[in-house]
């Protein structure tokens, strides 16, 4: 296919002025997840909770920052949430001015992966390296709490978290690293509609998650796999019962047959994954398996890899350099 000229939006009517000579540029990067290890309600509080499960898959931004400029542009021109997070990190670093941000991303949209959260985390952080400085985790987290709810993935560890409210319950640190074998029941889940849809827990369920957090979170500081597998598992059942998940028992039984450790869920999302233990010597095996066997379903399958104990989970933000010159800062050409 012929390609397009880039075009872009800005939070204003116009693009984004100024000249390129002497701009300062800045990365930043943040992990996604694949769904939660556990997702649920607390008696009590009522409060909304997770526990992360991240993976080797990255948000990248970078920032262009204009001193002079009135306006923000941003590339891919629907990521407009992203302009909001950047215009906020200017205002906390003490800056103002416009730019010219462009976000990359290994993780699809609307699967339940964190993709937007990426997205937001990734842009604080190049903002701030465009900038010379840094924000740490509560800082960038008070940023996404303006504009929705987030899950937690500017904590560079897994962390029980209350999402809604964009707001850490625990660190918990790491497990070892796991492998996912994926399935994807097809299209896209809005979090926020789901979110103000999603059934109402029972006082039963409610107490059992506060169990399962309690259980997981102690599995998680000790690198128990096992112990985590098993409440991954049963957080899906759970929210089975709340959305129906389809391919659900299918995975279980595939889980079973080929020694994972159990099966994961986006709890608002559409992807399912059975777990292996990334240093399994029979990983091989069992993963092929397991991918043929969920080649039979209907629906896309894939192989995600976690960030563990012993990983680089932070890749840390470039200093501030100055942009090569180009002519303008819409003459690139993207594939449509």
């Amino acid at each position: 296919m012929e390609a397009t000229p880039r075009t872009v939006l800005s939070e204003t009517d116009g693009a984004a002025r100024g000249t390129t000579d002497g701009a300062a540029r800045g990365t930043g990067r943040a992990f996604g997840t694949f769904g939660e290890l556990l997702q649920g309600v607390l008696p009590g509080s009522d409060r909304h909770f997770m526990v992360t499960f991240p993976v080797a898959a990255w948000s990248t931004a970078s920032f262009q920052h204009f001193p002079d400029s009135s306006g923000l542009v941003v590339w891919p021109p629907h990521k407009r949430k992203a302009l909001r997070i950047a215009r906020l990190a200017l205002a906390a670093a003490g800056h103002g001015g416009g730019g010219v941000l462009e976000l990359d991303s290994d993780l699809p949209e609307g699967k339940g992966m964190a993709s937007s959260s990426a997205d937001l985390v990734a842009t604080a952080r190049a903002v701030a390296a465009a900038l010379g400085t840094a924000f740490d985790a509560p800082t960038i987290e008070s940023f996404l709490r303006e504009i929705e709810p987030t899950d937690g993935v500017m904590y560079d560890e897994i962390v029980a978290y209350y999402h809604r409210e964009a707001e850490l319950r625990e660190a918990l640190g790491a497990l070892p690293p796991l492998v996912i074998v994926a399935h994807d029941e097809g299209g896209q889940v809005d979090t926020i509609v789901h979110n103000r849809a999603a059934k109402p827990a029972g006082e039963a369920e409610k107490r059992e998650y506060a169990q399962l957090l309690d259980r997981l979170c102690d599995a998680v500081r000790a690198g128990d796999l096992t112990t985590g597998g098993l409440g991954a598992t049963r957080s899906a059942q759970l929210n089975a019962r709340l959305r129906p998940r389809r391919r659900l028992p299918e995975l279980e039984r595939i889980s079973a047959t080929t020694g994972g450790l159990g099966v994961v869920c986006a709890h608002s999302g559409t992807v399912l994954g059975i777990l292996y233990a990334a240093d399994d010597p029979a990983l091989e095996t069992k993963v092929a398996a397991a991918r043929a066997a969920c080649a039979e379903l209907p629906g896309a399958t894939s192989v995600h890899r976690s960030l563990g104990t012993g990983d680089a989970w932070h890749s840390g933000a470039r200093r501030a350099v100055p942009a090569p010159a180009r002519s303008s800062h819409t003459d690139r050409a993207w594939g449509a």
